[in-house]
């Protein structure tokens, strides 16, 4: 401001105005529309950050009506050293404008631009006033120094033209160059860098001290075409393989299973095969339900809440390591395949979720398809009695005929997966119990408990049990950063008929195979730190501890380091 203005600001209590208001509040409707957001509505869908009085504008209520009298905004009172200015406008002019709940907030700081544009808008006003009335409404000398104003400002409203007619220029190439106007694009690409350093498996084995590297790549194109739902398309190619497989080979260690591990040994796709790995639609069904259909490989976390924010890792490449550390086990007895996911909000502290997969869908055979082959139906009521807690409850109801090839979940010891310890068709109901707890803005505390009823089909009833304690700690060491900790106990056979163990099969489950339940008790401990290197880019270091693997204290306890490198795109 030079010292020309500073001469012509007590002239008159409209210039004062400026400087003591936020524009949208301080001027009429001509300055929100014509003075600002009809000049610059390109602007709206840039980045707003250094632009405030644009961003105030996209998100003012444009109901907003006419203050005919001072008294009608609560937050200004006859006290306020600026209260004769915006009388004087009110009562004379008309120019005042205030939010939708009749306040004006008048602490707002004010740049250039903005005082530049409300400037130029009076100005518009006033001179409307002029055209429609014939008496002494608007004073000359206010016109004049209105007019000087704009003059002195010229420059400003010069520069504000010139960047709207860049981002004119810059949005036009990009609709021109844009991959399509309906779907983005965006991909993740994992590296693991592990291996055990001791320990033994479900056969009583010492681990091989291997180090391994495999990758997991997804590309999501996601579209929309209201703007409310979204068609996903993923494609993936990974090489990262169980530590236990139904086809013999390898550690016969289900515990520990990293999150990104897929089952290659049993028909999954190896060696970084591209293959449409996801393939589902959601859309709002009503304001409050939203539907999502399964094509393929369905996952019961897009649609229903787990429970474990911040841990659970088992949907990207971040946070969790392992698929136990990821969220309750009860939720692995929903197979990845061909269904449907509904969630209903109640309230905002109400939540019911229901869904169903299966493994064949597409299968003609017999014993297959979308209701004959194995599949997993879910319902979880989800409460939030407070911003900080949240509580689910989880039913589960699963059968496995073995004829599909149906992954074991990959939690827990060889018995507690009885479809893959027996070779039998198993029918199992499961019940889960999940909460978690944001002590403050850096620290959660999440904990679940599941318990599965299962049958071996003609053969027995078992019991299996699943519980942990996790803490998640955002921005630890700076933002961006987590880090986690998990302790708990995999699935374990607590209780089992004996003629169950009669059909453990010799090469699956050698170990004390003539007891149908778990000998002892192995605990799962894990902890994980997430470095953000960049936004695109974060290494992710952890371990995880088994004590006593597959529920036997007669093996040695097992260690596993994992790096894992996670790039967003």
């Amino acid at each position: 401001m030079n010292k020309m203005f500073w001469k012509w600001l007590p002239i008159s209590p409209l210039t004062l105005l400026f400087f003591i208001a936020p524009i949208p509040e301080a001027i009429g409707a001509s300055v929100l529309r014509e003075g600002v957001q009809e000049q610059n509505a390109e602007l709206l869908s840039s980045d707003t950050s250094e632009h405030p009085v644009i961003d105030h504008v996209e998100k003012t209520d444009t109901s907003e009506a006419q203050v005919n009298s001072v008294s009608q905004l609560s937050d200004v009172s006859p006290t306020d050293w600026a209260f004769q200015a915006l009388q004087f406008l009110v009562e004379r002019y008309g120019c005042i404008v205030g939010y939708p709940n009749k306040t004006y907030g008048g602490n707002r700081s004010l740049t250039r631009y903005e005082f530049a544009a409300g400037v130029n808008a009076c100005l518009d006003r006033v001179t409307q006033l002029i055209s429609t009335t014939t008496s002494d409404l608007v004073k000359k000398e206010d016109l004049v120094t209105l007019r000087k104003l704009q003059e002195q400002f010229a420059p400003e409203l010069a520069t504000l033209r010139g960047r709207v007619d860049i981002l004119e220029t810059q949005t036009a190439i990009v609709e021109q160059q844009r991959f399509s106007t309906t779907t983005k694009l965006n991909g993740e690409a994992v590296f693991v860098l592990s291996g055990f350093v001791t320990g033994q498996d479900s056969n009583g084995r010492n681990i091989p001290k291997v180090t391994s590297f495999a990758d997991r790549i997804r590309l999501n194109f996601d579209s929309s075409f209201s703007g409310k739902d979204l068609l996903r398309v993923r494609l993936q190619a990974l090489n990262l393989n169980y530590f236990s497989s139904r086809g013999g080979t390898g550690t016969r260690l289900p515990e520990g299973t990293l999150a990104v591990n897929a089952d290659l040994d049993d028909g999954a796709p190896a060696n970084n095969e591209v293959t449409v790995d996801a393939l589902y639609y959601q859309f709002p069904l009503g304001k409050k339900t939203l539907v999502t259909l399964f094509a393929n490989q369905g996952e019961v976390e897009d649609f229903v809440n787990t429970i474990n924010p911040f841990l659970d890792g088992g949907a990207s490449g971040d946070d969790a390591l392992s698929k136990f550390g990821s969220r309750n086990s009860v939720y692995y007895f929903i197979p990845q395949g061909t269904g449907f996911g509904i969630a209903h909000k109640f309230s905002d502290k109400i939540e019911f979720s229901l869904g169903y997969m299966a493994t064949t869908a597409s299968s003609p055979t017999n014993g297959q398809g979308l209701f004959n082959g194995s599949y997993g139906a879910i319902a979880q009521l989800t409460l939030q009695p407070s911003e900080s807690i949240l509580i689910g409850l989880t039913y589960v109801n699963a059968y496995d005929n073995l004829n599909d090839g149906l992954t074991i979940p990959g939690t827990g010891s060889i018995k507690a997966n009885l479809g893959f310890a027996t070779n039998s068709p198993v029918s199992s109901n499961a019940y889960g119990l999940e909460a978690s707890f944001q002590v403050n803005p850096r620290l959660y505390i999440n904990a679940w408990g599941g318990y599965i009823a299962t049958r071996v089909l003609g053969v027995g009833d078992a019991s299996i049990w699943n519980y942990a304690v996790g803490l998640a700690f955002p921005d630890f060491g700076k933002k961006g950063n987590s880090a986690g900790l998990i302790v708990g106990m995999e699935p374990k056979v607590t209780g089992a008929d004996a003629a169950i163990a009669s059909v453990f099969t010799t090469a699956i489950e050698p170990q004390n195979r003539n007891s149908p339940t778990d000998r002892d008790t192995s605990i799962h401990v894990e902890g994980f730190y997430s470095y953000v290197v960049s936004d695109n880019i974060t290494i992710t270091p952890g371990f995880i501890w088994l004590t006593a693997p597959n529920h036997d204290a007669r093996n040695s306890d097992a260690v596993l380091g994992v790096i894992r490198t996670t790039f967003t795109f």
